[in-house]
């Protein structure tokens, strides 16, 4: 019973130094809450592109044709060679009455201009269609590709692969590298107010320390102080960050430029996304103590 006894009075000290120092307390609280708005904006960006990323991995694919000469022969070395390419994941070779027979059947408009053709007046390619373990290994697999012989063209999405997708990947770091500088600042604003709380009490921790009070006893109530700050900091943006991001979903219809950027579905990232907010504000809160404890508490 007696380690909840202190549990509790620790508890019950921290709350009352939350309210001892409120001023403080409201403004490492606002810096939690803009710090944590930011981390879920960062988060649900980062989530989603992440997300339209691996869509585009799916979807992407290197077509490569074979020149009009190549035999039976050629296209089997030219499949063992992509075989042994470590960034390759599926290859699947179509010859060109295989490319014939598959435009008939997807598009209705060729068949009157296709079905008549033999072996021999076929203008089609023998083709092979590539599919990459990632997106970022697609424009150098293209060009390793490219320096085969035998091969007529290779295409991949040119457009998207080169300009589209490091443009994502540069919000996704300067996102990353705003949020991780406000969760210091956030740390040290925590720091600061902790620290005073501890000059208020200079005289009641040395009367502990007198008798023989542990150093663990004296640091708790400085901890669960930080924590209750970051818990009380994460729960707007945890509310904000939930029906936020449905409404927008559900404004939106899932989909972002005619259905180009499917979003992720709320459920269940927004139940991720608040215990991440709500991990993130206790452990921003609970450092933001101990800097100050060990900094300022000479125990």
């Amino acid at each position: 019973m007696k380690p909840f006894r202190i549990l509790g009075r620790n508890i019950r000290d921290a709350i009352k130094s939350v309210f001892r120092n409120f001023s403080l307390s409201i403004a490492s609280i606002t810096c939690i809450v803009i710090t944590l708005f930011l981390v879920s904006i960062a988060i649900l960006l980062s989530s989603n592109l992440n997300s339209f990323i691996q869509d585009l991995q799916n979807e992407l694919t290197i077509v490569v044709h074979a020149d009009e000469d190549s035999t039976d022969e050629d296209a089997k070395i030219i499949y063992d060679k992509l075989r042994a390419m470590p960034t390759i994941e599926e290859i699947v070779y179509n010859t060109k009455e295989e490319v014939r027979l598959e435009m008939i059947r997807d598009h209705e408009a060729f068949a009157s201009i296709m079905e008549n053709w033999t072996e021999e007046t076929n203008p089609l390619l023998n083709r092979f269609k590539i599919k990459v373990k990632s997106v970022d290994d697609i424009k150098s697999t293209a060009e390793q590709i490219q320096k085969l012989e035998h091969i007529y063209s290779v295409t991949y999405g040119e457009h998207v692969v080169d300009q589209i997708i490091p443009i994502f990947r540069i919000v996704e770091r300067v996102a990353i590298i705003v949020v991780a500088a406000l969760i210091l600042v956030t740390a040290f604003l925590i720091s600061n107010t902790i620290k005073l709380t501890i000059f208020a009490r200079k005289s009641e921790i040395e009367i502990m320390r007198l008798v023989g009070t542990s150093n663990l006893v004296i640091r708790m109530p400085f901890l669960f102080e930080g924590l209750i700050l970051g818990i009380m900091g994460s729960i707007l943006p945890i509310i904000a960050s939930v029906y936020g991001y449905i409404i927008f979903y559900d404004y939106v219809n899932g989909s972002l430029f005619s259905n180009i950027f499917i979003l992720i579905k709320p459920l269940p990232s927004i139940f991720y996304l608040s215990a991440l907010l709500l991990g993130v504000g206790a452990i921003v809160g609970m450092f933001g103590s101990y800097r100050a404890v060990r900094k300022y508490l000479k125990i």
